[in-house]
């Protein structure tokens, strides 16, 4: 994770540089915060390399925030479900910008419910109702994490001004973008345990909506609410004793992300 995070602010740096050299944005900001998500169920298919191909139909999951981690460990910031934003405005208004979004989400297929399997397993036609346990049948999980990096366009607008009149103090904004997923999947197979590679496995789109409120001229709160979709082509399943195994599902997600900014004036 910590690779990944290193490349893409590489890559953001990379891109400021050469923006500024057409002077292309107009300023930047930064963003650090916390999300709660909740999801829709989804039927989820697994491919595995012994023969085994099967569909989990309408499964149930959840988030696993860890928000008590930020003062258990503190300075062990990203174990909690966290986001990221780095944005670069396209006028001196503040009113358009281009932002680089990722979501650190933590998606858990639930234990214990029961859910209908569809395929085949050990050779045989299976069609029935099963208990998701992971030491007699599976568990799966997004949870270092989901990872969704993708790019936003952004549009902000003025609510209220602060008693002098010269600066915003609460402004809305709304976002819509699309990009990668780039998850490391935890798998249990009957009770044999994959903790797999980081790697790019589908794709997301989503829009979103909130507030920010500006401490000061450049400091400020955001709270949104944002909905989307996220679809796993090849999230891996066993990568540790053969290859071939993909699980392939896709699902809808509300989220409340919460956030702490400053604004950057070139």
């Amino acid at each position: 994770m910590k690779k990944l995070i290193s490349s893409i602010i590489f890559v953001t740096l990379t891109l400021l540089a050469t923006a500024q050299k057409g002077k292309l944005f107009k300023g930047m900001y930064l963003q650090w915060g916390y999300n709660k998500e909740w999801y829709t169920k989804s039927n989820i298919r697994f491919k595995l390399s012994n023969g085994d191909n099967f569909k989990i139909l309408k499964a149930t999951a959840h988030d696993k925030p860890d928000l008590d981690a930020v003062y258990k460990k503190p300075a062990e910031i990203s174990i909690p479900q966290y986001n990221y934003r780095i944005g670069f405005y396209l006028n001196e208004s503040k009113t358009k910008a281009i932002e680089l979004n990722f979501d650190h989400i933590k998606y858990v297929v639930t234990d214990g419910q029961t859910a209908r399997v569809k395929g085949t397993i050990n050779g045989v036609k299976v069609d029935g109702d099963s208990v998701l346990n992971p030491s007699t049948f599976l568990h799966l999980e997004h949870t270092d994490g989901g990872n969704l990096l993708h790019i936003n366009y952004v549009q902000q607008n003025t609510l209220l001004m602060n008693k002098a009149n010269t600066r915003p103090l609460i402004t809305f904004l709304w976002k819509a973008g699309a990009g990668i997923n780039i998850p490391r999947t935890d798998f249990t197979y009957r009770g044999d345990r994959f903790n797999n590679d980081f790697h790019v496995a589908g794709y997301n789109f989503s829009g979103e909506a909130g507030a920010r409120f500006y401490f000061t001229k450049r400091l400020f709160l955001e709270g949104t609410g944002k909905t989307g979709y996220v679809r796993y082509l090849n999230a891996l399943a066993n990568t540790n004793t053969s290859k071939g195994n993909r699980v392939r599902h896709g699902f809808g997600y509300f989220e409340l992300v919460g956030l702490i900014g400053y604004d950057f004036k070139f």
